[in-house]
């Protein structure tokens, strides 16, 4: 059991503080968790405050990076520890799948859209849509490979920065589309933008994405009566799920690993992936259990993969397993 917490740790009665990193879309999400614990809780004074992560401050940073592991996330997390907020908010694709020992996920709320969306020019409708020679921007290795399995005669380019100015970037030429998180774009009121969600049997989502973390330090009861009543058990099982599978594959968010779980008539199904960065090969494999089971069907999934062709995938990339 993790150590008392020293006095200044504790949080003030009647007030919530919650971290949040200081992007567009970290702040939509984390207003979104504030009016959910403030409708449930009118009296609750609620604090949010903008924190800078490493990712902020180095903008050149390439989530490809394997040094990149963890940078979204650190600083909220030391804001905890330290007692200077009493929650941090995270997506759940960025927050690593070991988090400190003082620390908890103390609720997952409702999952947003898990798809990645395509945002394209005029003419292009869907994947299959592409032509050959179409340049596509990415951050991510993971809709690389699989973009790249499905339409292996476009051009990926990799691309950093918001929401906002990957936009602009497909606005001021020379990309034919580009490819972001339907979940990001919702959150931001920007879902007319998309041209059209990307099926899942085309391309699955980083495991997580579409859902939130929200962090605390842990036998924190107050904080935990807040947090319990936006909290969504069919989320945090499928993600449960999902972060077993990409612990078990010694993946990380740079990881060309996808995965996506649900639950259907009483049962947890997920699906999970490793496929090369140029598309070929790609291991793909499903797995069934019951619901309280999540955390074995995700590692079962992945030993499946890992099996399957996905060993040879991560040896490849240079990574241990």
């Amino acid at each position: 059991m993790p150590p008392a917490l020293p006095r200044k740790c504790q949080p003030t009665e009647g007030v919530l503080r919650i971290g949040s990193r200081g992007s567009a879309l970290a702040l939509a999400q984390t207003h979104w968790v504030r009016d959910q614990i403030q409708s449930r809780f009118p009296d609750l004074r609620i604090e949010v405050r903008a924190i800078k992560t490493s990712a902020d401050r180095r903008l050149a940073l390439s989530v490809r990076s394997s040094s990149a592991t963890g940078v979204w996330v650190k600083e909220l997390e030391e804001a905890l520890l330290a007692g200077e907020i009493d929650l941090a908010v995270h997506s759940m694709k960025d927050l690593p799948t070991r988090i400190p020992d003082a620390l908890e996920i103390a609720a997952v709320p409702l999952r947003e859209d898990a798809r990645d969306a395509l945002v394209a020019s005029r003419g292009i409708l869907r994947l299959r849509d592409l032509p050959a020679g179409a340049v596509v921007g990415t951050g991510s290795i993971r809709r690389q490979a699989q973009l790249l399995a499905r339409c292996p005669g476009v051009v990926v380019r990799e691309i950093r920065g918001n929401v906002d100015t990957r936009l602009k970037k497909l606005s001021s030429g020379g990309l034919d589309a580009v490819i972001l998180a339907c979940a990001g774009l919702n959150r931001l009121g920007l879902g007319s933008r998309i041209t059209s969600p990307i099926a899942l049997r085309d391309m699955l989502p980083a495991p997580g994405q579409g859902a939130l973390a929200l962090e605390t330090r842990r036998d924190e009861d107050q904080t935990s009566r807040y947090l319990s009543e936006v909290h969504h058990a069919p989320t945090a099982i499928a993600v449960t799920a999902e972060r077993s599978f990409l612990r078990n594959m010694a993946g990380g968010c740079n990881s060309p690993i996808g995965s996506h779980a649900r639950l259907e008539a009483g049962n947890l199904s997920i699906v999970g992936l490793i496929a090369a960065p140029e598309g070929n090969p790609v291991i793909r494999r499903t797995v069934t259990a019951a619901p309280a089971a999540a955390e074995e069907a995700g590692a079962a999934l992945a030993e499946e993969v890992l099996s399957r062709g996905g060993a040879a995938i991560l040896r490849a990339l240079g990574r241990r397993i």
